[in-house]
């Protein structure tokens, strides 16, 4: 038997029909055949991935960090393959208003050790300056290594809001492979943990059952008020700093009055 939780069967409801566990385990059976195929299609593609031509380019161009310009062969740090992440950047503009899905990219890429340990080093590149870019990198409390490309040519400089692999054979440079867009939702683990829940991502654009709440603009959650209210001002901040003792929306938000 299949009823609402307010107890009017068939009626709209913001939440998932109540049945009983077999019901449930019949529903949860079904679509796991659907997942399966999804994880088997996924390994095939990552198969294809890894038999992707290459293309060499100059590892010596420099690009600026916290040790000032380094040749780009530095960021492997060694090892023989690199990931690194592409990060919008907005001149000028204070730290709540660079870009939403760059910034929420790049809080969930805190900590390389597993990629290491696999040989794969990995880093941030932005177009910005890097006068901007070091005080929102410490203000944001990242731990990674961050780099202006703002002078380089492609495949450094290009595309930004992408992930791109790279892999050295000595002081020889290649690109392997690069992806935007949703493409860059994988290393986004509370992306995944969110598409298992009943309410989702809650962005507009979802499929979702009617009753269910209303959604907001992708990448809401970057940048909200004390309240939790998605905005972009001097009320505002990244999300993670309201985590932090005394967090306010005040002088340490960086360059005021861009408007983008």
């Amino acid at each position: 038997m299949t009823t609402t939780p307010n107890g009017a069967a068939g009626a709209p409801s913001a939440r998932p029909p109540v049945v009983d566990m077999a019901t449930w385990q019949a529903a949860r059976d079904e679509l796991l055949v659907r997942e399966k195929a999804y994880t088997r299609e996924g390994d095939a593609l990552a198969a294809a991935r890894r038999r992707l031509p290459m293309v060499e380019f100059d590892g010596k161009a420099e690009v600026v960090g916290a040790e000032g310009a380094v040749p780009f062969l530095d960021l492997f740090q060694g090892r023989d393959e690199l990931v690194v992440y592409k990060h919008m950047w907005h001149d000028g503009a204070p730290h709540q208003g660079q870009c939403e899905g760059c910034t929420t990219t790049a809080w969930h890429l805190q900590d390389a050790t597993y990629l290491n340990v696999s040989g794969v080093s990995f880093a941030v590149l932005t177009t910005g300056s890097w006068d901007e870019v070091a005080p929102y990198v410490a203000f944001m409390g990242y731990t990674g290594p961050w780099y202006s490309v703002r002078e380089a040519d492609a495949p450094i400089g290009d595309s930004m809001g992408s992930l791109t692999s790279y892999l050295r054979d000595g002081d020889r440079v290649f690109l392997t492979y690069a992806t935007t867009g949703r493409g860059v939702e994988r290393v986004n683990g509370s992306i995944g943990l969110l598409d298992m829940t009943p309410y989702g991502r809650r962005e507009a654009w979802e499929d979702n059952p009617e009753g269910r709440p209303e959604g907001h603009d992708a990448c809401w959650s970057w940048r909200t008020d004390a309240a939790g209210a998605p905005t972009w001002g001097p009320t505002s901040r990244p999300v993670p700093q309201w985590t932090r003792p005394g967090a306010t929306p005040v002088e340490t938000l960086g360059r005021q009055g861009h408007h983008h």
